[in-house]
């Protein structure tokens, strides 16, 4: 009778520790790579969102429990918009962090490093913002949530047509990837509806000061300045066209997305429209929420890349939630996500190259606050394949 005793002790023991060890494992954390250009004074405004768009994403799927009963860790670093820091943080991701697949929240020249050796690596990677085709043309395992320069320059060339029914053109962009990517596709659309780029400016991204950009533009008598830049020169570009007396339209980009541009500008800012993702007035719950949950835990706006960090750990987390965190599995389930929604509007789908297909905004400053002007839905000028 003692043996018998004995012997359930011991097999339920066993069961227990059985049990133990599964919940051990299955409490296993999730770790997720990503890096962000906290330190670069150009860009630290977007660094800043990008990493508090991440973390928040993290604390919000962990308070609801995490993925599975696993939580998820954050494995993040600061790239200081360099592209050699960047290859030294793809490797430390690829071969000694431990993460599952990683989330580029930063511009195209490190993200564009650190793509091959994620694809070289069999690691995924889901690239927020950066513009430039070379970041999805690194493999298979990488996605870009963004639309690259060659959607959103053909948009704004578009919406500079038909609505703002612009005739003579002054493009202003600053000398990066991004400048050149989107203006070179706003000229070919610009050309086709018979626009005339009366004049062409690339600037430093260290130069901050437009009186001589502008004051050349002036003589110019256009109706529309195409201004491709980020923040500190777009602030720069519609402080100098006011201050001079411009009578023009000004039409930037998702550079200009953000709260620090609100802030530098000011009143000069009313009446700039920008093509971005993210609509302030987009009624779907996605967007509202991360929009009250974004200002309730930092007290400042969200802007556009933010949301689209934020949209990309969820793409991440719902194929985890639903295949685990294979490589291949992953890979697969994002290529074939459809209808998708996120807090930049509802996903398409990924084309062949991994690019996110979404309709384009067009947000305008008013009384210090961007608000919807038009969306941009035509698959000819959306999905980046017709552009390849």
């Amino acid at each position: 009778m003692k043996r018998r005793v004995m012997a359930l002790l011991l097999a339920g023991t066993m069961v227990f520790g059985l049990g133990v060890s599964a919940m051990a494992e299955e409490a296993e954390p999730i770790r997720i790579g990503f890096f962000c250009p906290e330190s670069a004074p150009s860009a630290a405004a977007d660094g800043q969102s990008s990493r508090q768009s991440a973390e928040l994403a993290v604390k919000m799927i962990n308070d609801a429990g995490g993925i599975n009963g696993a939580q998820v860790e954050l494995v993040a670093y600061d790239d200081g918009l360099d592209t050699k820091e960047a290859a030294n943080i793809g490797e430390k991701l690829t071969t000694a962090d431990d993460v599952v697949a990683v989330v580029s929240g930063s511009y195209s020249g490190p993200t564009k490093v650190v793509a091959p050796i994620c694809q070289d690596s069999d690691m995924l990677m889901v690239s927020a913002y950066a513009v430039h085709p070379d970041v999805v043309n690194a493999g298979d395992l990488i996605f870009s949530q963004s639309f690259p320069g060659s959607v959103q320059g053909t948009a704004a060339g578009e919406f500079a047509a038909n609505t703002l029914g612009a005739k003579k053109v002054a493009i202003v962009a600053v000398d990066l990837d991004f400048g050149t990517e989107q203006a070179t596709y706003f000229k070919a659309q610009a050309y086709k509806y018979g626009m005339e780029i009366v004049s062409e400016d690339y600037i430093a991204i260290s130069d901050n000061d437009m009186t001589s950009v502008i004051t050349k533009i002036k003589d110019e008598d256009v109706d529309l300045i195409y201004s491709v830049n980020y923040y500190e020169q777009a602030s720069e570009v519609c402080r100098q066209a006011a201050l001079q007396g411009l009578d023009c339209a000004i039409l930037g980009t998702e550079g200009a997305d953000s709260w620090q541009l609100l802030e530098t500008a000011g009143e000069y800012a009313n009446g700039l429209y920008i093509t971005t993702n993210m609509n302030r007035d987009d009624e779907n719950a996605n967007t509202q929420a991360y929009i009250d949950n974004y200002r309730a835990e930092y007290n400042m706006e969200p802007d556009m890349v933010g949301a689209s960090v934020y949209d990309a750990f969820q793409v991440l987390f719902t194929a985890i939630e639903n295949v685990g965190t294979d490589t291949q599995a992953m890979k697969d389930y994002i290529a074939g996500m459809k209808d998708y929604d996120t807090v930049t509007g509802k996903l398409l789908y990924y084309n062949a190259s991994g690019s996110a297909v979404k309709p384009v905004q067009v947000q305008q400053v008013v009384d210090g606050e961007y608000h919807f002007a038009a969306t941009i839905d035509d698959e000819a000028i959306i999905d980046p394949a017709n552009f390849e």
